[in-house]
């Protein structure tokens, strides 16, 4: 388990990753946003320029507020994944959070579920 936490502001980002059947398991927490991108980039791709891994599920389930770079960054890593024959699954994002990924269309690319258990079950 591997946790990056960024500090400096009440609502920071803490990602903390698992591996679970082979698949990294990045659970997010706090505002994705231009301040913290960095942090969820490396959580969801590689460590000490490891190779990035081919199935992840990025749990969004604590985090409250993303915006364009936070997108950014998820979309990166599922064109990544994808093109090591990999995938990149979301899941538990809470309704504001997905209403804003649905609008800007990564429902269209990206799976989302409701859970975690579902994403790695899928």
């Amino acid at each position: 388990m591997t946790d990056h936490p960024h500090s400096g502001r009440s609502d920071q980002l803490h990602a903390r990753r698992t591996v679970v059947d082979g698949v990294r398991v990045v659970s997010v927490h706090g505002e994705i946003d231009d301040d913290v991108h960095a942090v969820l980039s490396q959580a969801l791709l590689s460590e000490d320029g490891a190779a990035a891994p081919l199935r992840i599920v990025a749990d969004l389930s604590g985090v409250t507020f993303i915006d364009s770079t936070g997108i950014n960054v998820l979309l990166a890593a599922h064109q990544h994944a994808s093109d090591a024959q990999g995938w990149l699954r979301l899941a538990g994002a809470q309704e504001p959070v997905a209403h804003v990924l649905r609008i800007v269309g990564l429902d269209t690319l990206i799976d989302f579920y409701p859970t975690v258990e579902q994403a790695l079950n899928a």
